[in-house]
Formats: C-alpha cells, structure tokens, sequence
C-alpha cells in the first residue's frame, strides 16, 4: 500500500473486490481535515487481477502517476 498527500486529501492505494473473483486497482480518496469514510476510485478500467496483491501493485504505479486531486475529491492525472 502506497500513500500520497495532496492539498486538502490524502490518497492511498487499494483494490476492490469483484464478484465473481479478482480484483480491481483503486485509489482511495479522503479529506485531510474533514476525515470521514474514503472514496474509491476504480483505476486500469477493464482489468482484472487475480490477487490482491498484483492489484495494489497496480494502483501504487498508478498512485505514482496521479498529478493530484481536485476540489471535488477526483483524481488528476
């Protein structure tokens, strides 16, 4: 798992459960000082990964790639 901060929220990377099995990349998005439940952003749409692990490797790259997060809680790339 990877983290990054940016003006007003933090990003994490993370992987989201698909029914039927596997995992999809994501990065998790919640405010710094407001707090509250994180938002899940679906990253790499379309692929699958077959462990949890390979899917967070995925979204630490794509965490890596994130330019920033806008006013509005959505990813900047």
């Amino acid at each position: 798992m990877a983290r990054r901060e940016f003006p007003h929220f933090e990003a994490v990377s993370a992987m989201v459960p698909v029914e039927g099995g596997g995992y999809h990349a994501a990065i998790a998005v919640k405010a710094l000082v407001m707090g509250g439940a994180p938002r899940f952003h679906k990253v790499l749409d379309g692929q699958v990964f077959k462990s949890a692990i390979a899917a967070d490797e995925a979204a630490c790259a794509e965490l890596e790639r994130l330019q920033g997060v806008n006013e509005d809680g959505e990813l900047v790339f």
